[in-house]
């Protein structure tokens, strides 16, 4: 299997490493535990650890919120506007039953907006990886989470604060396939992704004989592989890895062959809050709540202790 260079290298060790240990050599595919959450006592512990990491997370002084600032006009509103997702596994995951969401952006969504209103209360706003510049500059949304790549192209649009966590492209296909483990194999091959993304660009310059397939969203991607009209899927691992957790007829396989941080987007129109949002990552991550959360979420479905978050402005364009 060859390990292609990272497209964008970070200061810090990350978090596609962790990732990268659910890898197993055995065919390349994940081979995810089960979750911490999937019954009984083990998903009471789990939604306990979960809330007690929001409950204890910190608050925001009246000054560091001066009057006219986005976050002021936050504060006054009583709730963080956030544009995401809730459908991705361990990452932002709405409950059918309840209808709350859980994850890893979204506990760092909820986390953020403590810090500004003092309670954890988000509105979501669905976003796909062709309406998050738009939806920030519009002022739609306050914040995007949503394993929002940082590239210096996309700065160009909206402010990014972090990065906050690393991933990297990888692939994902059926769980019978065995012609495909590494990004060579990809040649040839139809391959699907999402609108938008880095990924596209990545799989031109990494398997420049492939076909090349856009859908708008994670589900229409995992479909069309699923149903035959694509071989591979490829996208963040984050995201395969979170698919393959919860649909077990799809697997993913080798490694990342790209590095990809993923930031925080904010308005540009509203600089401060950028400057405001860098100040509480730092604060969440030397604290240990970034790392308690991790585990709580993505800890789930990777072994091992948590990442070293990457360093904050280590990446052109945040």
């Amino acid at each position: 299997m060859r390990l292609s260079r990272p497209r964008r290298a970070l200061g810090a060790a990350s978090a596609t490493a962790a990732l990268a240990l659910t890898l197993t050599a055995c065919g390349g595919s994940a081979t995810l535990p089960a979750a911490s959450g999937s019954s009984g006592s083990a998903a009471a512990d789990a939604s306990k650890t979960y809330d007690e990491i929001l409950a204890a997370a910190p608050v925001a002084s009246a000054g560091q919120m001066p009057a006219g600032s986005l976050m002021a006009k936050i504060k006054k509103r009583g709730t963080l506007i956030v544009g995401g997702t809730d459908t991705s596994a361990l990452f932002s995951l709405k409950d059918p039953v309840t209808g709350e969401l859980t994850g890893f952006d979204a506990g760092l969504a909820a986390m953020l907006a403590k810090y500004i209103t003092g309670k954890t209360s988000t509105k979501l706003v669905q976003v796909s990886v062709a309406t998050r510049e738009q939806l920030l500059r519009n002022g739609t949304v306050d914040t995007v989470f949503a394993t929002y790549s940082i590239t210096p192209e996309r700065a160009k649009k909206v402010d990014f604060a972090g990065p906050y966590y690393s991933s990297g492209d990888a692939i994902l296909v059926k769980k019978a396939n065995t012609g495909i483990t590494s990004v060579d194999d990809l040649n040839g091959r139809t391959v699907c992704t999402q609108s938008g993304s880095t990924a596209a660009n990545d799989i031109k310059d990494f398997a420049p004989k492939s076909k090349v397939i856009l859908f708008d969203g994670n589900s229409q991607c995992v479909q069309a592989v699923k149903q035959g009209r694509a071989d591979a899927y490829v996208i963040d691992q984050a995201i395969l890895v979170g698919t393959q957790y919860r649909d077990p007829s799809v697997k993913v396989v080798g490694q990342p062959f790209t590095t990809d941080p993923y930031g925080i987007g904010t308005p540009k129109a509203d600089p401060e809050m950028k400057t405001f949002v860098d100040a509480w990552l730092k604060k969440i991550e030397a604290s240990g709540a970034w790392a308690k959360l991790w585990k709580a979420t993505l800890g789930t479905a990777v072994t091992g202790a948590a990442p070293k978050p990457p360093v904050i402005g280590s990446v052109e364009g945040s």
